[in-house]
């Protein structure tokens, strides 16, 4: 089956999931192509349901794979047998003796009127930021032995994107979409980036798609973007759309030259800005190690900053040794959304 054909399945499976139940929420991944016949799209669904209600939550299940199985049918796809464990169903579609879809279904079990208890803010804050993450397993799995509030900022699309940002939701930390943007620079673009002189159509269709890549996000910061982030149409056709998912806005400050801060202020986007230096432009443990003892002294001295860095060994290394002693300074550790107005 042609990838064009299972992507276009794919959107179907996802706009029958979506008519299931008005708390069902559904992203899907077209990852299939015509190069590798191995590939498959992946649908992943979010059931909710009252904790105390097991019939809302067979009768949702019910619906949702009737509902599945009717598009399966009508183009000829054939179900597999599914694996059940007591908070998710997985199965997938094949035809003509290839997988084309894998289906994901997740039971969230909600207790009406229980909310988190809000944290307490005292003193500095410092909110900080990897950049980059999506490529390499083993670097997300040493973010996660960080024992640490840090946002991961996942690219969208690449090997790892999306069970890095799910294990990084069931581990409790924050993830934003590292939103691909043209440089000035000679910086190997992504195959997909927002750039001068899109419409504010085109922006939409892609920030979209890039969404749907990288699940469950809270905000979103530029990766690269030097060109873009200067451009004020195309900050300004951006900002709806991230108000629109009810995202806020880092702008990570790649040029000197950047609206996207102010852009995001007209548009009622909250937002923030990268404040203290880049903490690993030159990779090395002692320059990183300084870079951030200047992150902890500008929330100190501002009362919050924003530093942003990247997965590598240093600046890991960096953060492992630093951070305690910036919390033992008074200084607290805080997600992005932390910090933004």
């Amino acid at each position: 089956m042609p990838a064009a054909e299972v992507h276009a399945i794919t959107r179907e499976f996802a706009a029958a999931s979506s008519t299931v139940a008005a708390s069902a929420e559904v992203r899907s991944e077209l990852a299939a192509t015509d190069q590798d016949r191995s590939t498959t799209d992946r649908v992943h669904v979010t059931l909710h349901f009252e904790s105390t209600n097991a019939l809302s939550r067979a009768a949702a299940v019910a619906s949702l794979l009737q509902a599945l199985g009717r598009v399966a049918t009508k183009h000829g796809l054939t179900q597999g047998t599914p694996t059940q464990t007591e908070d998710a169903i997985g199965f997938t579609y094949s035809r003509g003796g290839y997988i084309t879809h894998a289906v994901r279904v997740t039971l969230v079990a909600t207790v009406q009127s229980q909310e988190l208890p809000s944290r307490p803010v005292n003193g500095p804050r410092l909110a900080v930021i990897l950049d980059d993450v999506g490529t390499d397993r083993s670097a997300a799995e040493k973010i996660f032995a960080l024992p640490f509030e840090v946002t991961l900022s996942i690219l969208p699309s690449h090997p790892h994107s999306v069970d890095i940002a799910e294990e990084a939701h069931q581990r409790g930390y924050e993830v934003m979409l590292h939103l691909p943007m043209q440089s000035v620079g000679k910086a190997k673009p992504e195959p997909l980036e927002l750039r001068r002189g899109m419409s504010a159509g085109d922006v939409s269709v892609l920030v979209k798609e890039f969404l749907r890549a990288v699940p469950d996000v809270a905000g979103v910061n530029n990766h690269q973007g030097s060109q873009s982030t200067a451009d004020v149409g195309l900050m300004d056709a951006l900002m709806p759309v991230l108000r629109e998912h009810k995202l806020f806005y880092i702008d990570s400050r790649t040029t000197k030259e950047t609206v996207a801060y102010d852009a995001a202020r007209r548009a009622g986007v909250p937002c923030a800005f990268r404040n203290v230096p880049f903490l690993d432009d030159v990779v090395e443990p002692s320059a990183v190690r300084k870079q951030l003892q200047l992150a902890v002294r500008g929330a100190k001295e501002h009362g919050e900053a924003v530093a942003i860095g990247h997965p590598h060994p240093a600046t890991l290394a960096a953060l492992k040794e630093i951070l305690p002693q910036a919390k033992a300074q008074g200084v607290q550790l805080v997600f992005a959304s932390e910090v933004v107005h």
